[in-house]
């Protein structure tokens, strides 16, 4: 196990997200991919799609972050598995639950970050996207004067005009909002992928100043 991270952060991230990942991310031992290929290989897995499966290993595997607020928390490591094939291609498990769930954490083809249950509902548009969630959570939380918790058709009385999208969390059915004093983390996956509409979720980070909104991050 790796525990001192900081020289060895993914790049791409903010510095927001660099410096949650080195200060508070560790790197369990994981089996190489390479390691499987010839075993994937015998089961019909293409070599491009190994390929990817090794790609997302170098960056991310093994790679255990602080829990999330929803989801039980997220994966328990990040570390890709059981690739499958249907009509839109190849998919592969993103890593381990935490917690027994009634779905898997899954990258989909085209690399989206998801949960597939009764149905697929992409969360971020990469797992860059759910990395840098977690980091902003854990920012928010730490600088917020207050937080709020809406669930089911509660959240329907937030009002967000004058927000801006949070864009480096590359969020799909899962969203942030940054306002004048407030940042807004609305959470639909659960409620699309279970057809659970119970189970959509914001969270309201307010009293938050300069830094509390943007941890160093600047503007688009």
């Amino acid at each position: 196990m790796e525990v001192h991270l900081i020289n060895d952060v993914p790049d791409g991230l903010t510095r927001r997200a660099a410096s949650f990942v080195g200060t508070h991310g560790v790197k369990a031992d994981v089996r190489a991919v390479e390691d499987r290929r010839p075993w994937l290989l015998e089961r019909g897995v293409p070599g491009e799609v190994i390929d990817r499966l090794y790609a997302f290993q170098r960056r991310w595997g093994g790679l255990v972050l602080p829990p999330g607020p929803q989801y039980d928390g997220g994966p328990g490591h990040l570390n890709p598995t059981s690739p499958e094939a249907d009509s839109a291609g190849w998919w592969f498990e993103a890593g381990p639950p935490r917690t027994a769930l009634p779905y898997a954490f899954v990258i989909s083809p085209s690399g989206e970050f998801g949960i597939q249950g009764y149905e697929w509902a992409p969360l971020h548009a990469t797992v860059e996207g759910w990395v840098q969630s977690l980091a902003l959570s854990h920012h928010a939380s730490l600088y917020a004067k207050q937080v709020t918790r809406l669930v089911g058709d509660g959240i329907e009385s937030i009002d967000l005009t004058g927000y801006e999208p949070v864009r480096e969390v590359k969020g799909l059915a899962d969203t942030w909002w940054r306002g004048p004093d407030s940042l807004v983390a609305l959470y639909t996956g659960e409620a699309a992928a279970m057809s659970f509409p119970r189970g959509r979720t914001a969270l309201i980070y307010s009293g938050l100043d300069e830094w509390g909104l943007r941890g160093g991050v600047d503007g688009d």
